[in-house]
């Protein structure tokens, strides 16, 4: 495996990189952009980068390898969770991000000063280390309500619609046409023709120790305001303002029997409904009849 690639760095007056556009990138032969890069603003840098299979397994080490990487995954070259990241939050620096670019933090005061003394309209849009996908790559075939909401990084599959509540994070996202109304956390993945109901919850890797990736399967819908803490298969449903987390006790409705099991003894099942008793607070699982289907006319994203 080769991976070629040319950017352009934006640089801070003190000369360090705040953020690198990749625009032009040989994946294993797999081309995006012109490979013809100029730059002739002293405020920017020419990034090239040559990298093998053992670049993608290596800890991120540099604010160049971090956003290559970000590319990679958003341009679809390889898929969330199957690079290494580790590293990533202690190389990229904290970044102004406003309607003129990224500004060094130490610099947004000044900036912000001559912009207000001279009219100008320069506003921050927000202040983080992860940029907003749209700033760099446009995905095809997918609608994005609030692009401000979905990180570079995000690995968003045609037919994906994210409405204004959606939250798409970096390394994670959609393997098929999706509808996105609650959020995707780092690490997380969603089946084709599944639905992220307003306000729901996966829980992702970042922080609370969880180091179980969460994906859910195709055909599955998450109700509004519920929220997963397991990886579930295909075909499954969660009732809407249930938070099913791997402890949660949940009682398994069979055929012919039933018990109690904690919730992460259902981890990767499919055609599995999750509901609460509302006559004792009861969670519990039973087998799913219904086939969660999306609306097809809202994810024809020409």
């Amino acid at each position: 495996m080769k991976i070629e690639a040319k950017g352009i760095a934006s640089l801070s007056p003190s000369g360090n990189i705040l953020d690198v556009y990749f625009l032009y990138i040989n994946f294993d032969n797999k081309k995006v952009g012109e490979e013809s890069v100029k730059v002739d603003d002293q405020k920017k840098k020419l990034i090239e980068v040559s990298w093998d299979e053992s670049n993608l397994n290596e800890p991120v080490k540099d604010i160049e390898g971090a956003y290559l990487k970000l590319h990679l995954i958003s341009y679809k070259f390889v898929l969330p969770n199957s690079i290494n990241l580790d590293g990533i939050f202690n190389v990229l620096p904290n970044v102004a991000w406003t309607n003129i670019g990224p500004i060094a933090i130490e610099d947004i005061d000044k900036r912000m000063n001559e912009s207000k003394n001279s009219n100008n309209d320069l506003y921050v849009r927000s202040l983080d280390k992860f940029p907003c996908l749209t700033d760099y790559i446009i995905p095809k075939n997918v609608r994005i309500a609030d692009t401000s909401r979905v990180r570079l990084g995000a690995y968003l599959s045609e037919g994906t619609t994210i409405m204004h509540e959606g939250f798409v994070n970096f390394n994670a996202g959609t393997l098929g046409k999706a509808m996105i109304e609650g959020r995707i956390s780092a690490g997380v993945v969603i089946g084709d023709n599944s639905d992220l109901g307003g306000g729901a919850s996966t829980m992702g890797t970042l922080s609370g120790g969880n180091e179980v990736k969460i994906s859910v399967g195709k055909n599955c819908l998450l109700g509004a305001n519920s929220g997963l803490g397991i990886p579930i298969g295909d075909n499954c449903t969660l009732e809407a303002g249930l938070y099913l987390t791997a402890g949660t006790k949940v009682l398994m409705l069979n055929k012919t029997s039933s018990k109690v099991v904690k919730a992460s003894e259902l981890s990767g099942s499919s055609d599995l409904l999750f509901y609460r008793d509302s006559t004792n607070g009861q969670v519990i699982a039973k087998m799913n009849t219904k086939v969660s289907k999306l609306n097809e006319d809202l994810h024809i994203n020409d």
